[in-house]
C-alpha cells in the first residue's frame, strides 16, 4: 500500500491518498454522491475509504460526481471508470443526494434498477446515516444496503463476495443476506398496500431475515477514527478531523442522530490524545467531531494538550449549557471568528417541544461570554414549522434574537469590535426513527410566510442577516426520508426530466403529499419499520405525546436503563 502527494483535476493538492495495485484484490469503488468538495468533508466518507484499504486484498478507490455532470465519473486513484470495478460502494449522508447517484450510475452506463442490471455490471451496495434512516425510497436501485457501523460490517461483506468470486448475482446476495449482519436485499422483499394507499405488510420472498437489525461498535477504543486524506478542498481546509464521540445523549425530538446512534459513547482520552499528536504533525489545525462533542468527560484538558501542541482547534457543533471559559479562550487562540448557537427554537415551549434542554438564558450567557472572549461574530440556528408551532413561536425567535443582539453589542462594545449575527432558519423536516416520523410537515405556503415574519421582525436590525432556505427544495427532502419505494419511481421521474423537480412532482402517477404532508396514525406500518435499531417504537411515540404536551425528558443515563429499550435487549424494537 503506497499513501502519497499529488495533484490530479479532481483532487488539488492531496496529501494521504492510498494507491493500490488492482492484480489479486478486489476493486471497490466507493462513491460519495456529490463533488469531490462535499465527500471529502465528511470524515465517515474517509474512515471507510481507510477501512478498505487496510484490508491487503481489496484495493479502495474515490469517485465522486463530477464538476460537470454530463462527464463520465472515475476514480481519484486511476481514474478508471465504474464498470471496471467490482462493488460500487455508495456512502450517502443526506437523502437530497439522491438524485447524484442516479446520473453517476447513468453516466457511467450502468442501468438504474436493480433488475435490470447482469452479471457484467458491478455490484451496487449502499450504506450511511440516510440509508440506516430508511433506504426504501433509493432501494430499487441498490442491490444491497449494509445497515449499521462500517467497522463491524466491511470485513464480513469483503470475506463474503470474495467466497463468490464467480457466482450469479442472485447467490451472492442470499449469501450477504444470510451472513453479513446489517445487510438488507431489496429484490428479496415485497411490500403490498390498501386501498387508500397506506402499506399494509412486507414479507422476506427468499429465505432472509424478516427483520434487519443494526450491528454497531459497542467500544470506540482501539478504533481511531480521523482524516484519511488531507487537502484543502474542504470545508475544514486541511483540517486533521478527529470524531470524539457517536451517538448524542440529549434526545432532541428532531434528531435522528440521537436515537439511531444510541447508546452514547465516547473514544478515550489516552487515545484521542494520541490522534492530536498525529494530526499536529500533518497540519496546525486540529477539527474535533462527534454528535456529543461537549459532553465527552476531559474535554477540558484535552483543549489543553491541543493547545499545547500549537495547533489551531474547531468544532464539528457545541451546545450553549457546555461552553467554559477554557474553551473559548482555546477558540480564541485558534483565530475563530464566529461561534455558533443552536437555540433551535425561540420560545421556552417549544424548546420543550422538542426537548432541547436550554433555557433563554442559557443562551444569553452563551452568546454574551462567547463575544466577551475574543469570538467577534455569531450564527444562531432555528427551525420553523416545528410540530404545534404557533404565530407566537415565530415571534418568539425574532424576540430572543434581538436579546441576543443586545447581550451581544454590549460585550462588541466592551472589546471595541461590533462584528455580525447571522441568523440561519430552517424548515422542520420529520424524520424517520424520531419522535416526530409521525408528524406533518408544514406546506409550502406557511414555511413562506413564517420565513418571511422572521425576515420581516430582524430586517432593521442593525448586523443581523437572516439567511433560510427555500421551502418548495426543503419539499424534496421528507419524500425522499419518508417515502416507501414508490418514492423511487418519482426520484427516477426526475432524474428523466433533468432534474426537474416542479414538472416531476406535477407529473407523478403518486401525489407526494401524501408522503410529505400526511400524518401517520400510531399502528402505521412505516416503510423503515423493518429495521431494528434497538429503540421500541413505543418509546418513539411515548416521547412524541410528551412533545406534544411541551414535556422534557432527561437525557440518556449512557448506562443500563430501560427507557428507550436499548440496553435491555430482548425482542424486535420495532414491534415493542
Amino acid at each position: 500500500m503506497k499513501k502519497s502527494r499529488r495533484h490530479t483535476l479532481d483532487a488539488p493538492s492531496e496529501e494521504g491518498a492510498i494507491y493500490k495495485p488492482w492484480a489479486g484484490r478486489t476493486a471497490v469503488a466507493l462513491v460519495y454522491p456529490n463533488t469531490y468538495h462535499v465527500g471529502m468533508s465528511n470524515l465517515g466518507f474517509q474512515t471507510v475509504y481507510r477501512l478498505l484499504n487496510r484490508m491487503d486484498h481489496v484495493v479502495g478507490e474515490r469517485v465522486f460526481l463530477p464538476a460537470n455532470t454530463t462527464d463520465r465519473p472515475v476514480s481519484v486513484e486511476s481514474r478508471r471508470r465504474l464498470m471496471d470495478f467490482e462493488v460500487v460502494a455508495v456512502s450517502i449522508s443526506f437523502e437530497n443526494d439522491y438524485p447524484n447517484l442516479l446520473t453517476i450510475m447513468d453516466r457511467s452506463g450502468i442501468p438504474l434498477r436493480s433488475r435490470n442490471r447482469n452479471g457484467k455490471t458491478p455490484l451496487i451496495v449502499a450504506g450511511g446515516v440516510a440509508c440506516m434512516l430508511n433506504p426504501e425510497p433509493i432501494a430499487p436501485f441498490l442491490d444491497a444496503v449494509l445497515i449499521g457501523d462500517a467497522e463491524v460490517i466491511l470485513t464480513e461483506l469483503i470475506d463474503v463476495l470474495r467466497g463468490y468470486p464467480d457466482a450469479p448475482k442472485r447467490e451472492q446476495l442470499l449469501a450477504l443476506a444470510r451472513q453479513v449482519p446489517g445487510a438488507y436485499i431489496p429484490a428479496f422483499y415485497r411490500q403490498t398496500y390498501g386501498r387508500n394507499g397506506v402499506p399494509i405488510t412486507r414479507a422476506p420472498i427468499e429465505d432472509v431475515p424478516d427483520t434487519i437489525r443494526r450491528p454497531y461498535l459497542e467500544d470506540l477504543s482501539g478504533t481511531s477514527t480521523c482524516s484519511s486524506v488531507l487537502t484543502p478542498d474542504t470545508t475544514f481546509d486541511r483540517s486533521f478531523l478527529i470524531e470524539v464521540s457517536r451517538g448524542c445523549p440529549h434526545g432532541c425530538r428532531f434528531c435522528s442522530a440521537g436515537f439511531i446512534y444510541r447508546p452514547p459513547r465516547f473514544r478515550p482520552m489516552a487515545e484521542l490524545k494520541a490522534d492530536i499528536a498525529a494530526g499536529s504533525r500533518l497540519t496546525d489545525r486540529i477539527g474535533l467531531v462527534g454528535t456529543a462533542v461537549s459532553d465527552l468527560p476531559g474535554l477540558s484538558d484535552l483543549c489543553v494538550d491541543i493547545h499545547r501542541q500549537e495547533a489551531r482547534l474547531s468544532f464539528s457543533s457545541f451546545r450553549a449549557d457546555a461552553l467554559s471559559p477554557e474553551l473559548i479562550d482555546l477558540m480564541h487562540r485558534s483565530r475563530v471568528k464566529t461561534a455558533t448557537i443552536a437555540p433551535d427554537a425561540g420560545s421556552q415551549r417549544m424548546r420543550d417541544v422538542i426537548n432541547k434542554g436550554l433555557d433563554e438564558e442559557t443562551v444569553l450567557t452563551a452568546a454574551e461570554s462567547l463575544v466577551a472572549g475574543g469570538i467577534p461574530n455569531l450564527k444562531l440556528y432555528f427551525m420553523v414549522g416545528l410540530p404545534t408551532e404557533e404565530t407566537e413561536d415565530v415571534d418568539a425567535i425574532i424576540g430572543l434574537c434581538k436579546r441576543i443582539k443586545h447581550r451581544f453589542l454590549q460585550s462588541s462594545r466592551a472589546r471595541k469590535r461590533i462584528g455580525d449575527i447571522t441568523v440561519s432558519i430552517s424548515s422542520f423536516v420529520p424524520k424517520p426513527v424520531t419522535p416526530f416520523q409521525w408528524a406533518a410537515m408544514d406546506d409550502i405556503r406557511q414555511l413562506k410566510q413564517k420565513i418571511k415574519r422572521v425576515k420581516q421582525g430582524l430586517k432593521r436590525v442593525p448586523n443581523v442577516r437572516v439567511h433560510a432556505d427555500v421551502p418548495r427544495w426543503a419539499y424534496i427532502q421528507p419524500l425522499l426520508a419518508r417515502g416507501d419505494r414508490r418514492a423511487g419511481d418519482i426520484l427516477e421521474l426526475a432524474h428523466r426530466r433533468n432534474g426537474n423537480w416542479p414538472q416531476t412532482l406535477k407529473a407523478s402517477p403518486v401525489n407526494p403529499d401524501y408522503f410529505v404532508l400526511r400524518p401517520r396514525d400510531r399502528d402505521e406500518h412505516l416503510p423503515w419499520d423493518f429495521i431494528d435499531h434497538g429503540i421500541r417504537k413505543t418509546f418513539l411515540w411515548k416521547e412524541f405525546r410528551r412533545a406534544i404536551e411541551a414535556r422534557v425528558t432527561p437525557p440518556c443515563p449512557m448506562s443500563d436503563c430501560a427507557t428507550c429499550g436499548l440496553c435491555i435487549g430482548g425482542e424486535t424494537a420495532s414491534n415493542r
